[in-house]
């Protein structure tokens, strides 16, 4: 069977779910709205075209990582299969395209980002990570920055280095 594997680039629509499945698996979804954007040449600028929007559905490791990292309103890249489904509702019949999604991550042309690894050797951090971005029901998202201060198995962005210089050389560091 071929599969449609597609990259979109958008917005948050909606806060990030996440849940453990019955079977143990972590799932989390999320809406997210892909507005076109085209130069008009009459009036000699930037116009909004059609909306697109997509249910994000992502699972074990980056479930957590996209519930305590994504927040409403964030630009996103997503990268996943895609699946257009076709269902009754209320006697109409209704069109959904839902992204399972492979990558997911912050678009970097629209804003900065920092980066928090996640230990594999301690897999109940990421489960934490996640606890604290959802937060009791009807709050706010937690910290999207990640895992608290002193939490094993975080490190910060590039190891530690100063960001300021590219091409300074990389010592001690594993990529």
């Amino acid at each position: 069977m071929n599969e449609t594997v597609l990259t979109v680039t958008g917005n948050a629509a909606t806060r990030v779910d996440c849940w453990e499945a019955a079977d143990g698996l972590m799932v989390a979804r999320f809406r997210l709205a892909a507005t076109a954007r085209r130069w008009d040449r009459q009036r000699e600028a930037w116009t909004d075209g059609h909306t697109s929007f997509f249910t994000v559905w992502t699972r074990r490791t980056l479930a957590a990582n996209v519930a305590a990292s994504v927040t409403v309103g964030e630009p996103l890249i997503v990268r996943g299969r895609l699946r257009v489904r076709e269902q009754e509702h209320e006697g109409r019949q209704r069109l959904s395209a839902d992204i399972d999604a492979t990558a997911v991550g912050h678009d970097l042309s629209r804003g900065t980002s920092a980066f928090h690894r996640v230990s594999r050797s301690v897999p109940e951090l990421t489960a934490r990570r996640a606890a604290v971005a959802q937060g009791p029901p009807g709050a706010p998202p937690g910290p999207a920055a990640g895992a608290p201060a002193g939490v094993p198995g975080a490190e910060p962005a590039g190891g530690g280095r100063p960001r300021g210089n590219s091409s300074a050389p990389r010592s001690g560091t594993a990529p």
